[in-house]
């Protein structure tokens, strides 16, 4: 039997590449509701129209749906609302702020208060198998040492209002599992796809690449710090093919996932291959790792160096993510986490191409 999926935070990139993989994997789809804000319609068209010619799918199995996920039933038309209540079996909740620098109550806004507003429109959802929603590792915070995947509350604190908005979604989200079929994903950073290297943004990782681009005339490269934190990166194309495939499986119902690299590298390791495949130089001066921190306090610094100063911190955190859950019930489906080392060629490719298109920088007020 045919599925029916809505998926919140369309034409974004993350929702964009749900619905490519739900037809190029052949899911039996019969309808997807794809819901964008009002403002959004324009860039929503042309990207059904992009889907619809890259994946050669029926048009007519996608449907974009206005609406704004912080409203009351999702602000979404009367008559389609009582329509989805009855046809939807998969629901992903997609839509987020999750720039490191967002405010607080821009985010509090859109990560909680949207997500309670699901939350609340799924229970009148007459035939749900499943409701996907997308978190991150990094609700963890400011713990420290081995995290697991049943392990949520915690009081260490967070990074930035990101971090804190989206564990007090998760929140909201957990507490509805007796009376939703919930699965949780919590990705690592997320970097561009393993074959293509295409990404949305050059946030994360990728500043680390941009001071890389300014310390390219440097007579030597520095690298500052110890450097002994491990960095938890993970491809995009990883993170949504295990996402289709665990939402689709019985035992998923219930669990929480960490899609996270099981072998992640050191911050060191990562600066000295990102160095040694971008500019072919191994980094030799070792500088404190306090020269950075002062130094990114300062936004002229910030602007020249390309560096988003809220990034640095997931690069410090002593923080291993243990994803056995994960690792367990993707077994038999093929889809495994790649080791870094076999696709950072691939990604920095991408990044050399297209590194002078403003569109994929962060703000780094």
């Amino acid at each position: 039997m045919a599925n029916t999926y809505v998926c919140t935070g369309f034409p974004g990139y993350l929702a964009s590449n749900i619905v490519e993989e739900l037809f190029f994997e052949g899911y039996p789809v019969e309808k997807i509701y794809l819901i964008h804000l009002p403002e959004m319609e324009g860039l929503a068209e042309q990207r059904v129209a992009e889907l619809a010619k890259e994946i050669y799918v029926d048009r007519q199995k996608i449907e974009l749906v206005p609406g704004d996920i912080t409203k009351p039933g999702l602000g979404i038309d009367p008559s389609l609302r009582a329509k989805l209540e009855r046809e939807t079996t998969h629901f992903f909740h997609l839509a987020a702020l999750y720039d490191l620098a967002v405010s607080l109550t821009k985010a509090w806004r859109v990560n909680v208060q949207g997500t309670r507003e699901v939350n609340q429109w799924l229970r009148s959802f007459l035939k749900l198998q499943r409701y996907l929603y997308f978190s991150s590792a990094y609700v963890s915070g400011k713990r420290e040492g081995k995290i697991y995947e049943d392990e949520l509350t915690h009081q260490e604190g967070f990074k930035n209002h990101y971090e804190y908005t989206k564990y007090e979604a998760e929140k909201l989200v957990s507490s509805e599992k007796e009376h939703l079929p919930i699965t949780v994903i919590r990705p690592g950073i997320v970097v561009g796809h393993s074959r293509t290297g295409e990404t949305l943004k050059f946030d994360g990782p990728y500043f680390v690449l941009n001071m890389l681009d300014r310390f390219r005339a440097l007579p030597v490269i520095p690298q500052f710090g110890k450097g002994e934190a491990k960095v938890n990166l993970v491809p995009q194309d990883y993170v949504i093919k295990a996402s289709i495939y665990l939402v689709h499986i019985q035992k998923s119902k219930g669990k929480t996932y960490h899609l996270t690299d099981p072998d992640p590298y050191t911050a060191r390791e990562i600066y000295q291959l990102f160095s040694d495949t971008y500019l072919d130089r191994r980094p030799k001066l070792n500088l404190p790792g306090t020269v950075a921190n002062q130094g990114l306090q300062i936004r002229s610094i910030r602007k020249k160096l390309g560096i988003q100063k809220e990034a640095m911190d997931y690069f410090l955190t002593q923080s291993e993510y243990d994803s056995t859950e994960a690792q367990n019930d993707l077994q038999g489906s093929s889809i495994t986490c790649p080791d870094l080392t076999s696709y950072v060629q691939t990604l920095i490719d991408y990044y050399g191409r297209h590194k002078h298109d403003q569109r994929k920088h962060m703000s780094l007020l």
